[in-house]
């Protein structure tokens, strides 16, 4: 069997883009997959065009082999758009080899060390009578896992008043829910490390699931300050392209959450290594799964297969997005996703129906402090 053909398909989804990518092969089958980096698809894309020479003519069974030609044959290791270009090939070949063996992919992966993947939802929260309103209607529908973040209803970001926000939000909310239901909050690299200390140790008493991304993510180092002066659980790595981008946040233990991002960090492939590696250090997993349908299909097979695994970002159940585009056999159940049985990731895209949604030009949100200076969205 030979790869014939790598096409991609960036497809408007209502709000944002999202793109897959489909390997054809010579024998009829295909594999899907699905790039990260949210507002730079076409920059994927332009990765995809390069690695395309490379990949037609290959076996597609070679799938550590085509990895390495991808990450390492431009000489250049790769970063956040080839890790993206990367991620997209490598599922689609996982997706290629389950169907030519019939089996679905976790099994290819060790097979199943679950029955089921619990995932959280999103919340919105432009005032705290809302986040709580939604709150309990998704506790209400079998969420077990609740996420929201920090923010202050406009483009305009003063830390200060968004962590009193954020604070009270906490405390209404744990009073609202009891005990029971996870609460996980994301404070989007928002803060410096002095004001991520201040938060962390005061919402402490409310006992988060975990507190993600409190600082940025280029200086891995400053994790060491926040680590040493807080107790609360830790998440970060969204943004990280590669296993050795989170060498120093696993070796020394500055986190107890890997948020691996399966489109971004080079597929399932490099989710699995870092996994590996985060089992070694009693890290598990909580995957980083803004995306689209494909992108929750890989997540769900990988966490059905990894025994350090926590929970699932799951915006909104299977099937409430691009269902047109985008046929899944996931099923919803409780708060978490079951194991699909169709052979390979078990989704498919509908190639016209994603061509009847092109992409649009869209920029990400900015935000800036009250001064008119940038800070991270």
């Amino acid at each position: 069997m030979k790869i014939t053909a790598v096409t991609c398909y960036p497809v408007w989804g209502g709000s944002r883009n999202f793109l897959f990518v489909i390997v054809d092969t010579d024998a009829g089958i295909c594999g899907l997959g699905e790039a990260g980096l949210t507002g730079r698809e076409l920059a994927v894309m332009g990765a995809i065009d390069h690695f395309r020479p490379l990949l037609i003519g290959q076996d597609p069974a070679r799938i550590e082999f085509i990895w390495q030609t991808l990450s390492r044959g431009g000489f250049f290791p790769h970063d956040r758009i080839l890790g993206s270009a990367l991620a997209a090939i490598d599922i689609a070949l996982w997706d290629i080899r389950g169907k030519v063996l019939g089996v679905p992919v976790y099994d290819l992966l060790g097979g199943r060390v679950r029955d089921s993947v619990a995932c959280y939802c999103h919340l919105s929260a432009p005032d705290t009578a809302t986040l709580l309103e939604h709150a309990r209607e998704r506790v209400a529908e079998g969420w077990k896992f609740i996420r929201w973040y920090i923010d202050l209803g406009c483009d305009i970001f003063e830390p200060t008043r968004a962590m009193r926000k954020g604070l009270e939000e906490f405390r209404q909310v744990r009073a609202a829910l009891g005990p029971e239901v996870e609460l996980c909050y994301d404070l989007h690299t928002r803060l410096s490390p002095p004001d991520a200390v201040t938060f962390c140790r005061e919402v402490e008493q409310y006992r988060p699931f975990f507190i993600e991304d409190p600082i940025r993510a280029e200086s891995p180092q400053a994790f060491h300050r926040l680590r040493d002066k807080t107790s609360v659980p830790l998440a970060a790595g969204e943004q990280f392209a590669s296993k050795w981008e989170f060498r120093e946040l696993i070796d020394n233990d500055l986190i107890d959450y890997a948020r691996v991002d399966l489109c971004i960090a080079g597929g399932l492939s490099e989710a699995k290594k870092i996994a590996g590696w985060c089992e070694a250090h009693y890290i598990d997993l909580v995957v980083h799964n803004p995306l689209g349908p494909v992108a929750t299909a890989a997540c769900v097979h990988l966490n059905l297969a990894i025994p350090n695994f926590a929970v699932q970002e799951q915006p909104q159940k299977p099937g409430a997005m691009l269902d047109d585009v985008v046929h899944s056999s996931l099923i919803w159940q409780n708060g978490a996703i079951l194991p699909p049985s169709a052979p390979g990731l078990g989704v498919e895209l509908d190639r016209n129906a994603a061509l009847e949604r092109p992409f649009r030009m869209q920029e990400l949100p900015h935000y800036s402090r009250a001064d008119g200076s940038l800070t991270n969205w």
